[in-house]
């Protein structure tokens, strides 16, 4: 962040300079998956999700009610879909049930 003393930059651009420095977007973003999970899914299905966990393109999540990841596993598509449209990005390609 070499700037002259009369340069001004928000402190959005400034943040965004430091994370793309520090390389931080991908655990910025296994971050952010997990909010909008429970954000999206709501209350009632965040309460069966034992772990989430974002790998390259892939999201995993760990459901304790194999009924549950029945009825998730018909709507893979849909899940994957709500989820970018909230992250603003296409993020997850892939989405694994266990």
């Amino acid at each position: 962040m070499n700037r002259r003393q009369n340069d001004h930059l928000s402190i959005s651009d400034v943040l965004k300079e430091f994370v793309s420095e520090n390389r931080l977007q991908k655990g910025l973003d296994k971050v952010e998956v997990k909010d909008v999970w429970e954000q999206i899914m709501g209350p009632a299905i965040t309460k069966y999700t034992r772990e989430i966990r974002l790998d390259r393109e892939t999201l995993y999540v760990e459901l304790t009610s194999s009924v549950l990841r029945e009825e998730l596993s018909y709507g893979k598509e849909k899940i994957i879909s709500n989820l970018n449209e909230a992250l603003g990005r296409s993020l997850i390609k892939k989405l694994v049930l266990r």
